[in-house]
Formats: C-alpha cells, sequence, structure tokens
C-alpha cells in the first residue's frame, strides 16, 4: 500500500477522458479479455500507479493492481490511505483508471468496487473492464526546454505539517504527457512519488501561461559537468484539457522547428 494516495480535485474543471470518446478514439480500444488481461498485467509488472477518479474526476485516488483474475473477470487494487475516501470509492458509480506508462496511455471504466483481502491486507476489487483503451501518442515526444528561453514552473506544495510552500523551478524538458522539472534535493524531498500538484503555473515563450494538475511519477538524480547536482523530477499531466493540450504541441512544435532551422543554417 506503500504507493497510493488520494487528492481532491477542482470540481469545475471539464476533464476529458479518451475513453469516454469513442468515435475519435475507436482505434485504440481493446475488446479481447486476452488482450485486456494482457495490458492490465504488464501496468503490475512494471509496478506502474495508476489515478483512479471517482464520478467524473471530482476526486482521485492514486493507487496501483495487484492482480488480475481471468478465470473470475475480476481485478483487485491497491487500498488507499485515506480510509475517507477509501469509502467514497466504494461507493462511487464509476471509476476511471488511467495510467500513462512508457509513453502509452492506458485508461479503462470501473462500475463499481468491492471491499477485499489481498494477502491478508485490505484491497478493492472489481469486474474486469470490458474495453481498455492504449494509446500511444506522437505528441508525448520530449522536448528539452531551450536554455536560452528557460520555462519557469510555479506551484503551491503542501508540506507534511499541514504548511504550504511556494515552490519555483525550470523545466528540463516537456511533453505532451508531462513535464520533467529540475529541482533542488531539497525541493525533490518535499516531491514524492505519487503526490498531485495542483494549479502549476508554467510560462511558455510565446504562447502563454499554461496553467495543469500534475501528479509526480519518478525522480532520479542528475550531476552537471560543472559538478552542480540537482533532481529530474518527472511529472505526469493530470487529465489535461484540449485547449491547453494544443498549447503544448505549438510549443513544441514551434521550438522542434527552430532548432531545425538553426541546424540547416537558416537561422
Amino acid at each position: 500500500m506503500e504507493n497510493t494516495d488520494v487528492e481532491a480535485k477542482p470540481e469545475e474543471e471539464n476533464r476529458g477522458f479518451e475513453i469516454e470518446q469513442a468515435e475519435e478514439y475507436s482505434e485504440y480500444l481493446l475488446h479481447s479479455k486476452a488482450e485486456i488481461a494482457a495490458v492490465l498485467r504488464s501496468l503490475i509488472q512494471r509496478r506502474a500507479l495508476v489515478s483512479a477518479y471517482l464520478d467524473r474526476g471530482h476526486e482521485f485516488l492514486l493507487t496501483s493492481l495487484l492482480e488480475v483474475d481471468t478465470g473470475n473477470d475480476e481485478l483487485v487494487l491497491d487500498w488507499g490511505r485515506d480510509e475517507g475516501v477509501n469509502r467514497q470509492a466504494l461507493q462511487a458509480r464509476q471509476l476511471i483508471v488511467s495510467a500513462l506508462v512508457d509513453k502509452v496511455k492506458v485508461q479503462f471504466t470501473l462500475n463499481q468496487l468491492v471491499e477485499t483481502l489481498s494477502d491478508g491486507r485490505p484491497a478493492f476489487r472489481a469486474a474486469l473492464p470490458d474495453k481498455v483503451l492504449r494509446l500511444q501518442r506522437r505528441e508525448y515526444f520530449r522536448l528539452s526546454t531551450p536554455i536560452a528561453k528557460p520555462v519557469k514552473f510555479v506551484a503551491t506544495i503542501k508540506r507534511v505539517d499541514g504548511s504550504t510552500l511556494v515552490a519555483e523551478a525550470s523545466l528540463l524538458d516537456i511533453s505532451g504527457g508531462g513535464v520533467g522539472l529540475m529541482a533542488t534535493p531539497s525541493l525533490a524531498a518535499l516531491l514524492p512519488s505519487g503526490m498531485a500538484l495542483n494549479e502549476c503555473k508554467m510560462t511558455l515563450p510565446d504562447e502563454g501561461l499554461l496553467v495543469a494538475n500534475l501528479c509526480v511519477r519518478n525522480k532520479f538524480d542528475v550531476t552537471t559537468r560543472g559538478g552542480a547536482r540537482y533532481v529530474r523530477v518527472g511529472c505526469e499531466f493530470v487529465a489535461l484539457p484540449g485547449a491547453r493540450t494544443s498549447m503544448v504541441q505549438r510549443y513544441i512544435t514551434r521550438i522542434e522547428r527552430e532548432r531545425k532551422a538553426r541546424l540547416s543554417g537558416m537561422a
């Protein structure tokens, strides 16, 4: 249960889940039970965190898959840390589950959770989904941000003691799936894997202000040639609205075009 957490989300945000847009994403939907089981088991093998959105995403639970039982058409998910939200999850009419692994987005819908035990510990049980979306998109190409025009990142972080900190950092890279932060070791220590960061602000040069909700996915230490140490904190966009996704794509396309022009001597 060490990788689960819960965070409240703004109710006014209009979430767009690809799994609900069947006409647009039909070619990425899997309906075969064998294919569905294989994708779900890959999430277990990769120990991937998944975000389970309760009733249209007003709250979400960060959890992980523990077991896929094709014999009984069931799957088991890890129990969350917050007992109150666990109870809400059990009462939810629908949960949309989303994960991003190796630039592949996986989404599926669960209609009801039931409390169960897994290796003697509390867990959730649900019926296997009848369809799974597996989406690998070109826009998940990761662009290293220009040093000459850095992208500044600002977010309010809630400490364990309940106090808040306005944190600032620069982006190392950005893609349609998320961003990589260049964080000091002290800042990275405040950003555990699975932490939700709401209303993060990033100014994309010549595009404007991007406001997005993020989820911390991974961290690793980096040392520059000059000996400076920092931590790359990888964060995933959480249900980024279409207009903001388009902003990210315009920025990535423009920067990449400018780089290619310089290399060819045209700029």
